[in-house]
């Protein structure tokens, strides 16, 4: 390779990475992932994406959205601003069993006195789940948070319930998959961007 094409290959090498050109849709067991998003009028980078499994089921494909990407879960749950967590499911799950998972999830990383303070929160999020009914497979289901409205929950582009105030549930609800006792290793693993 002579200098000139070397260096033509390498500024639009440089140019591509520097504009976030040439970033590839991830695709986990059929549900795409964006490498970018848009969420509250802020730019989102997608972290990781991975299959949550349950014994030998897949339940769902999720995706980690996050403004400044790292490997380190400590680094991600002190992050502010607009963040997303982006599930598909691939099979149907009752709401019971789903909002009862998430609930387990923050009961496993939260301490008694952070449960106890985010019980209305809990509530509500179990409440607007619920409301929805089932989570069908190929439902798309965000988990959102805004800075100035709290976590909504979006099914299928629709936000169900209200939005849920406070970071700090937020910050408990992605504990459920980047916490010490996380909902699947291999998926915290995933959305670490290992």
């Amino acid at each position: 390779m002579n200098k000139r094409v070397f260096l033509a290959t390498a500024a639009g090498l440089w140019l591509a990475v520097a504009t976030g050109a040439g970033a590839q849709v991830v695709e986990v067991e059929g549900v795409k992932f964006e490498p970018s998003i848009q969420v509250g009028g802020a730019t989102l980078q997608l972290n990781g994406a991975g299959v949550r499994k349950r014994a030998i089921f897949k339940v769902y494909a999720a995706g980690l959205y996050v403004p400044q990407k790292s490997k380190s879960a400590a680094d991600l749950l002190a992050q502010k601003g607009p963040r997303r967590v982006q599930i598909g499911m691939l099979r149907d799950v009752d709401a019971d069993t789903f909002a009862s998972s998430l609930n387990e999830g923050l009961r496993n990383n939260s301490t008694e006195a952070q449960i106890a303070a985010m019980k209305p929160q809990a509530d509500a999020l179990a409440a607007a789940l619920k409301s929805h009914g089932e989570a069908k497979k190929g439902d798309a289901i965000n988990f959102e948070f805004l800075p100035d409205a709290g976590t909504r929950v979006v099914v299928n582009g629709k936000p169900i319930g209200n939005p849920i105030p406070g970071e700090d549930f937020l910050t408990a609800v992605l504990r459920i998959w980047l916490g010490e006792k996380p909902a699947d290793a291999d998926l915290k693993k995933a959305l670490l961007g290992g």
